[in-house]
Formats: structure tokens, C-alpha cells, sequence
């Protein structure tokens, strides 16, 4: 089963730095990476730069029509006005499906702001203390997931993360 994660990261470089141990854990098949986005937000940025990952080898699960969806939802909604924004609100319907709920939306639209970054991954069969390892040293948070509430609690501990 895959797992949908987005992790924040507190500089616009810090997704993309992850990105390469991610890629390093899925050569040594410590986990299975099947797609992924990042999300680059400069100071001074009137909005995000996102990209799909679907140029790396065996990545792209996902079409590009759901990551282009999903951050019209989260990170472009807000420039559009009400008329967009009514359309994007049936799409977020549809989207509620498979997890992304507006809760969602609005809590990575509340955390992925100016000088920050994300890597939005899906991903399955992880090693998690392996992955843990990796990770070591690198100042990121956990904001969703569709772990169960026990691997979401033992991910957010492993890395410093106490918030909800």
C-alpha cells in the first residue's frame, strides 16, 4: 500500500536536498519510491515554483494533471478569486476521495509559505529506521500523511516533531 507524506522544509532548497537522500534510500531499496513532488517558495516570490518528479526513472504513478490540481488547490486558489475558486472547490471534492481533504489543503497552504519548501512523496514498502537514519540531521516537518495514527506518531517523534 502507498503511502502519501508531505514533509516541509524551513528553507526553499531543503525539499530538493531531501529529494536526493529519498533517491538514495530507493537505489538501496530501503523504499520504494512511486512519485513525488517538490515545492520551491523564494522570499519575495509572489508564489511557488513546483515540480513533478515524474523525470526520474520508474516515477509517475501519478499523472501531471494531479499534481497541477493539487497545488491550483493549495498554493493558487488564493490568486485566482472566487469564480476560479468556486470550480477548484468541486475539484476538492473529488479529491476529499482519496485523503486530501480541505483540511489538508489548508493546513500545507497555512505551512508552505515564503523561504520554505516541500516534498510531497508517495512511496511504499519503507524501512522506516532506515529512512529515520538517513534523514538524521536534516530539520523537516511532518504535515500529512495517510500513515495509520501509530507510524504517523512514531515518524513525528523520530524526527522532533510534536505538533498535530
Amino acid at each position: 500500500m502507498a503511502t502519501m507524506t508531505v514533509w516541509k522544509f524551513n528553507d526553499p532548497d531543503g525539499a530538493a536536498t531531501a529529494l536526493g537522500t529519498v533517491k538514495d534510500l530507493a537505489k538501496e531499496h530501503l523504499l520504494n519510491l512511486q512519485d513525488g513532488a517538490v515545492v520551491s517558495w523564494r522570499e519575495g516570490a509572489k508564489k511557488p515554483k513546483t515540480k513533478q518528479l515524474a523525470d526520474f526513472t520508474g516515477v509517475g504513478a501519478l499523472s501531471g494533471a494531479f499534481w497541477g490540481l493539487l497545488f491550483g488547490l493549495i498554493f493558487f486558489v488564493p490568486f485566482f478569486g472566487m469564480a476560479v475558486g468556486a470550480a477548484m472547490g468541486a475539484l476538492a471534492g473529488h479529491f476529499s476521495n482519496y485523503g486530501i481533504d480541505q483540511e489538508f489543503i489548508d493546513e500545507v497552504r497555512s505551512k508552505v509559505t515564503e523561504g520554505t519548501s516541500a516534498l510531497f512523496l508517495l512511496t511504499s514498502d519503507a524501512t522506516i529506521d532506515k529512512v529515520v537514519e538517513a534523514f538524521e540531521g536534516q530539520e523537516m516537518e511532518l504535515i500529512k500523511s495517510s500513515l495509520s495514527h501509530e507510524q504517523e506518531e512514531a515518524l513525528r517523534e523520530a524526527f522532533g516533531d510534536d505538533e498535530d
